[in-house]
């Protein structure tokens, strides 16, 4: 039997399983993903998911938001960090390539909620994360700055969801797009992925 002292808190169970989720839904897609297949992969019953958070939607719905406020609270500290101009672009963009390199789970459930954005539950709790990223991005970006960090960042997640991280030195039009967009960084990008898998 489980002592008193051993029990997580309701928020940290809850927490764990937003956590586990966002990896499922990332790694097996929004149709592909159960509560039942979120509560094996985080140790729990199916019906204490659905008791924590109703329908696959909800929890899922869930996920999106944590996923952006995760987002949010990274770019927060990188913008703080930032001592000028010139460097609050090249720390967000750290700061986001740090995130999904620990965290495969926040990039992936992002392209999720994404591609689900014709869905009337869904797309509009996607669409809304997305624009609270886009205006915090504005407070310290020109409109054009913000936009191509955006396609940075989409390129990113496109090059790590894809797989076609894994076909780095393998293709030499492959190794010069992964060096070009991650720079200095790829190497701790691929430890991260690799550890990951």
């Amino acid at each position: 039997m489980e002592q008193k002292s051993d029990r997580i808190s309701a928020t940290a169970r809850r927490e764990q399983i937003l956590e586990t989720a966002a990896r499922v839904f990332g790694e097996l897609g929004y149709a592909g993903a159960t509560t039942d297949k979120v509560a094996r992969a985080a140790g729990i019953s199916q019906p204490y998911v659905v008791r924590l958070f109703g329908t696959k939607d909800q929890l899922f719905v869930e996920v999106i938001e944590r996923t952006c406020d995760r987002v949010l609270r990274a770019f927060d500290d990188a913008i703080e960090a930032s001592d000028d101009d010139d460097t609050i672009r090249a720390r967000v963009g750290a700061a986001y390539v740090d995130l999904v390199e620990t965290d495969r789970g926040v990039l992936l459930s992002l392209m999720q909620g994404f591609i689900l954005g014709h869905d009337p539950h869904i797309g509009p709790v996607a669409r809304r994360g997305f624009m609270r990223i886009y205006d915090r991005l504005r407070t310290v970006l020109e409109p054009d700055e913000a936009m191509r960090f955006f396609a940075q960042g989409m390129l990113i997640n496109t090059l790590i969801a894809s797989g076609l991280m894994a076909e780095f030195r393998k293709q030499q039009n492959i190794d010069e797009l992964l060096e070009c967009t991650f720079g200095d960084k790829l190497g701790l990008v691929l430890e991260g992925l690799a550890a990951d898998r």
